[in-house]
């Protein structure tokens, strides 16, 4: 027996949307809360231009690739459960590091962006 492919149904597809009422992005995992942040990691976000927004959604979204595997899988659990999230960005360069830190709290109600150094 020979079968063929359905055409789309009505509103199936995306053709009817234009480029910005498209979200392609990961979707939040977790609550961010207040968020609060140490005049020195705003010191360091200001000096190498990074987008606070940017690391936000990185941290919310599970982009934790800077984290060794055993800490990707705590928070991948901590996420998921009533667990602090821990994220580390380099916004520094290969040969110069800078690191930041991005913390929520347990209970979601916090959210700090600080230096290693700052904890």
């Amino acid at each position: 027996m020979k079968t063929e492919p359905l055409p789309p149904m009505p509103g199936t597809t995306l053709d009817h949307l234009r480029p910005d009422q498209i979200c392609d992005e990961p979707p939040a995992l977790f609550s961010l809360g207040n968020v609060v942040a140490t005049p020195a990691a705003l010191a360091l976000i200001q000096k190498h231009g990074v987008s606070v927004p940017q690391l936000l959604n990185r941290h919310q979204t599970g982009d934790w690739q800077e984290l060794c595997a055993e800490d990707r899988n705590v928070n991948w659990r901590a996420a998921f459960g009533c667990e602090r999230v821990l994220s580390a960005f380099n916004i520094g360069s290969k040969d110069h590091p800078v690191r930041l830190w991005i913390i929520t709290e347990w209970d979601r109600s916090v959210t700090t962006i600080l230096r290693p150094q700052d904890y």
